[in-house]
């Protein structure tokens, strides 16, 4: 598995669940203190979250995830907080299948 697949998995993991903060608090702006719209934020997230979960396939699919883990990681971008948690594990777990790309064979 090359170094980029691990990468921008775990860019879009972060990026996702800062996203998924900013929504819960604009969320919790709009109808605790009624002010705000959630709408521009809603779709950004929303369009971030596909990324995420395409990229998350792709990872988990290269790495041969077990079902559980994959659905585990794919809920963690919908609970706020918990890919803070679940990507660091995710990506330790992962380092050790990256292959080096010095030692790659070449293809043609």
């Amino acid at each position: 598995m090359k170094q980029n697949v691990l990468t921008r998995y775990r860019v879009m993991a972060y990026v996702t669940a800062v996203w998924l903060l900013v929504f819960t608090a604009a969320i919790i702006a709009k109808y605790g203190f009624e002010t705000g719209d959630t709408m521009l934020i809603s779709q950004i997230h929303g369009v971030l979250f596909i990324v995420y979960v395409v990229f998350a396939f792709d990872l988990g699919s290269k790495a041969k995830w077990p079902f559980g883990k994959l659905l585990w990681v794919l809920a963690a971008g919908c609970i706020p907080f918990a890919s803070f948690f679940v990507e660091p594990k995710a990506s330790r777990e992962d380092r050790a299948l990256v292959t080096d790309p010095a030692s790659a064979p070449a293809n043609d």
